[in-house]
C-alpha cells in the first residue's frame, strides 16, 4: 500500500494561521507570551468551578443540608416549649411565628460560612490548593463561583427549614414583604460566604476555622435578636446589638414575614438597614478580592 498517495489534508487551524510566511504561505502563529486568550469573562470556567462546589456539598446533602435544618429546627422546638407557653405574643404574633424567620436566616448564614470556609482550607491542608489557583480564572471569577456555591447551599438549607417549620403547629410563615425576605436572606448569606472565604484564606488548619466559628459566628448569630427583641435589653446591650450586622439581617428578614421589626418604628429604617447590609457586602467583597489578588497565604 506504499504506492497510495498520502493525505495532505491539514486539521482546522483557523485562528492560529497567519498568511505572513514566505510567498504568502500560511504559518502557525501562537499568542505572545503573557497574552491572554480569554479577553472577557470565562463563563465556562466559572460555571465549572461553581458546579464542582455545588456537587461537593450536594453529594453529602444529608450532612450539609438536612442535618443543619434538623439541628436548627430543634431550637424552635426547645424555645417554643420553654418560652412559648401561655400564648406569649412578640411583635403582635405568637412566639413560634416570631422566632421561626430568625432561625431560618440564621441557619442560612451559618451554612453559607461553613461552605465557603472549607474549600480553600482543605486545599491548603491537603496540598491541592493549586487546583483552584491554576485554572484560567481571574480573582473575581474565582470569588464569584465560590460565593455562588455557598449562597446556593444557604438557599437550600433555608428552603428545607421553611418546609419543616410549616409543619410545626402555630407557625405562620405568610410573607408581608417578599422583597425583604429575598434581599436580607441573600445579602446575609453573601456576607457570611465572603467572611468564610476570607477565613479560609487566613486559616492554616481546621482548628483556626473552628475558632472563628465558635468565637465569632456563633455568638454573633445567637446574640442578634433571634429569640428576643432588643427593646428588652438594657440600653448598653441595645447599643452593642445595633453594631452587630447579624441583628440587621435577622430583623430585616423577620420584617419580610411579619411586617414589623425592632430595627425602628418606620419602614424607612428597614430600607436604610437593607442599604447598609448591601454596602457592607460590597466593602467585604472588595477586601476579599484584594486579598485573593495579593496571593496572601495562598501563593508562594
Amino acid at each position: 500500500m506504499a504506492d497510495q498517495p498520502h493525505s495532505t489534508e491539514l486539521p482546522d487551524t483557523s485562528g492560529i494561521l497567519s498568511p505572513d510566511g514566505p510567498n504568502g504561505n500560511a504559518t502557525r502563529r501562537f499568542p505572545a507570551k503573557g497574552e491572554p486568550l480569554i479577553h472577557q469573562v470565562n463563563w465556562e470556567g466559572l460555571k465549572t468551578l461553581y458546579m464542582k462546589e455545588v456537587r461537593r456539598f450536594f453529594k453529602v446533602q444529608t450532612q450539609t443540608i438536612w442535618a443543619p435544618a434538623i439541628t436548627t429546627m430543634l431550637f424552635l422546638v426547645i424555645f417554643t416549649v420553654a418560652l412559648g407557653r401561655g400564648d406569649r405574643q412578640v411583635l403582635g404574633v405568637n412566639f413560634a411565628t416570631f422566632v421561626a424567620p430568625g432561625l431560618i436566616v440564621m441557619g442560612m448564614m451559618q451554612n453559607a460560612f461553613a461552605n465557603s470556609s472549607f474549600s480553600f482550607l482543605a486545599g491548603k491542608v491537603q496540598g491541592t490548593i493549586v487546583d483552584y489557583l491554576m485554572p484560567p480564572l481571574t480573582e473575581a471569577e474565582l470569588m464569584l463561583a465560590m460565593i455562588g456555591a455557598a449562597v446556593t447551599r444557604a438557599v437550600l438549607v433555608g428552603l428545607a427549614l421553611t418546609l419543616a417549620m410549616l409543619l410545626w403547629p402555630g407557625v405562620d410563615l405568610s410573607m408581608a414583604h417578599p422583597w425583604a425576605v429575598a434581599w436580607f436572606g441573600l445579602a446575609g448569606a453573601t456576607f457570611l460566604a465572603l467572611l468564610g472565604l476570607l477565613s479560609s484564606i487566613w486559616a492554616e488548619k481546621f482548628d483556626h476555622n473552628a475558632a472563628v466559628t465558635n468565637f465569632v459566628i456563633a455568638p454573633l448569630s445567637l446574640l442578634s435578636g433571634t429569640f428576643y427583641v432588643i427593646d428588652n435589653l438594657a440600653p448598653a446591650f441595645q447599643a452593642i446589638s445595633r453594631v452587630n450586622p447579624f441583628f440587621y439581617v435577622i430583623s430585616g428578614f423577620r420584617f419580610g414575614f411579619l411586617g414589623q421589626s425592632d430595627i425602628g418604628d418606620t419602614n424607612m429604617a428597614v430600607l436604610h438597614s437593607a442599604l447598609g447590609v448591601g454596602v457592607l457586602d460590597a466593602v467585604l467583597a472588595a477586601v476579599v478580592f484584594l486579598v485573593l489578588r495579593s496571593g496572601w497565604k495562598l501563593k508562594g
